[in-house]
């Protein structure tokens, strides 16, 4: 899977916390401006919800691989979509966002969510 990465010199738990507020995505997240998991459930293998994309259109998402702390990935609209790892380091975590081999325009896009993500990272760490 083609992927955007990123050395971050943040503890792996707080990019994971991050990655994983479901109300932080739209800050993050260049395509998206909203999303709500079903009944509010924690993010979950199997887990469903509804994204808002920047040109406004409601898609319903399915998380489709999750392990604690490390990794998740997610269908959008019955749709493979991107994979988000948090790989711990020395010092920090690379912080590793995949696409779909069709998607891999997307890559860019991407780049801008790790830089993002950085930064709200940061700022909960402080």
């Amino acid at each position: 899977m083609p992927s955007a990465e990123l050395r971050v010199d943040l503890p792996p738990e707080t990019v994971w916390s991050t990655i994983t507020d479901v109300d932080a995505w739209s800050r993050w997240g260049p395509t998206v401006t909203g999303a709500k998991v079903d009944d509010d459930a924690p993010l979950a293998n199997g887990v469903r919800g509804m994204v808002t994309t920047a040109v406004g259109a409601s898609l319903p998402f399915e998380i489709t691989e999750f392990s604690e702390g490390r990794v998740w990935a997610w269908k959008v609209a019955g749709v493979d979509a991107t994979r988000h790892e948090v790989i711990p380091t020395a010092g920090g975590c690379v912080l590793s966002f995949g696409a779909p081999i069709w998607a891999v325009g997307y890559l860019p896009v991407l780049a801008i969510a790790l830089a993002r993500i950085e930064r709200l990272a940061s700022e909960r760490r402080d």
